[in-house]
């Protein structure tokens, strides 16, 4: 039988999560610009950068600098700009890639090399072994160079597990910083996730981050994400708005809320900030947040159901799990056919006037006969409502 939570349980999670803290890796300006079609300008992702700096991540993935001179340009440019936020930079696991970090000047950079048998015969043609000696090849060579080094296991979670700890205790005994769980084509689920990072933890030894970079192809990214930190995992990779490649990856404001606000965990995000950069990168992007959108969409905090409006206007708890200010949004009270009296008596006093029974019906009859006939309500058309009642 399943038992929805109640106060005392939600009490143990966050007990549990009491001193934990989560590094986010923002990948937006990497794994976030490949999704098909976006291509940004160096100073597109300077802005972006800024903005993420502003919010508080931890680390800024800044670009694939090997890629194009633009990318190297941009990566440079935002390791020189950014302070507070750790600035890294992708890399294949192979010196030239690794050379052009340094040159970029970036702090710390991010490489990889696949690790599933699938990828390993298909694409890299290499023998498990010789995976290894390129990995640690290349974790050595950073950090002889002084980099932070976080380490990915590309198709992570279709890799043999044995041997996907056995390249992670590799690079480890080599000097990698963090090591990441990549779930490249999302095929993990939670339960597969709550395995696989208690796994890694109990076999993979020495002092390390352990992180996990998730996508969405079935729509999995974030609870994957929130279940590996639950799990052990230190640090997740996210996109605003779960931009990326095919599906995209997780997103930002629903990992990071899902952590704060339901399980306690301690970020050093800027909760409010985050609808503002929501919009930058929305709009650098080309695209259109969808209205129910999570956390950032324009109807997350929106309510035109007359029960929960009412619900809403006597404590906002009863219909909402977080005050739309904690994540820089608005309480949006939407007039339609659902609606009830308390949202026209809402309206009523939003204007100076003093409801009375018999207007309000007659304003919510009026309201209800216009969207049945497919009028879109506007909150203009209501007050004009109302001043026609009142004679104001």
């Amino acid at each position: 039988m399943l038992i929805a939570p109640t106060q005392n349980s939600l009490d143990y999670i966050r007990k549990r999560a009491e001193n934990r803290v989560v590094r986010l890796l923002d990948t937006t300006l990497r794994d976030g610009e490949q999704m098909p079609g976006i291509s940004l300008t160096v100073h597109q992702k300077i802005e972006i950068a800024l903005a993420l700096n502003e919010l508080g991540v931890d680390s800024i993935e800044a670009g694939f600098p090997i890629t194009s001179e633009g990318e190297f340009k941009a990566v440079k440019m935002i390791a020189k700009e950014v302070r507070g936020s750790e600035v890294i930079a992708l890399a294949r696991a192979n010196k030239q890639d690794i050379d052009k970090v340094i040159e970029a000047e970036a702090p710390a950079v991010h490489t990889f090399i696949a690790t599933s048998d699938l990828h390993m015969r298909y694409k890299l043609k290499m023998t498990p072994d010789q995976v290894i000696e390129r990995a640690v090849s290349a974790v050595e060579y950073a950090k002889s160079h002084g980099l932070v080094v976080e380490f990915s296991a590309e198709d992570a979670t279709r890799s043999d597990v044995q041997f996907l700890a056995k390249v992670f205790q590799a690079v480890v005994d080599a000097g990698a910083d963090r090591i990441d769980i990549a779930d490249t084509v999302g095929v993990a689920y939670p339960s597969y996730m709550a395995f696989l990072v208690s796994y890694i933890r109990s076999n993979v030894k020495g002092n390390y981050i352990l992180s996990v970079h998730c996508h969405d192809d079935f729509g999995m990214a974030v609870a994957n994400s929130v279940t590996a930190i639950e799990n052990g995992a230190d640090q997740v990779h996210v996109t605003m708005l779960g931009v990326g490649e095919r599906a995209g990856n997780a997103a930002l404001e629903e990992v990071a809320s899902a952590l704060a606000f339901l399980y306690g965990y301690k970020l050093r995000i800027d909760f409010s900030k985050i609808n503002k950069v929501a919009k930058i990168v929305a709009n650098h992007f080309g695209l259109v947040i969808p209205p129910n959108k999570a956390i950032v969409g324009a109807n997350a905090f929106a309510h035109e159901s007359g029960i929960h409006v009412h619900g809403v206007l006597s404590h906002p708890l009863t219909y909402e799990p977080i005050d739309p200010s904690a994540v820089g949004a608005e309480r949006r009270i939407v007039i339609g056919k659902h609606s009830g009296r308390h949202a026209i008596e809402y309206v009523i006093k939003q204007m100076g006037l003093e409801p009375r029974e018999d207007a309000v019906k007659r304003i919510l009859d009026r309201v209800k006969s216009l969207a049945d006939q497919g009028v879109k309500i506007s909150w203009d058309t209501v007050i004009k409502l109302v001043k026609e009642e009142y004679g104001v």
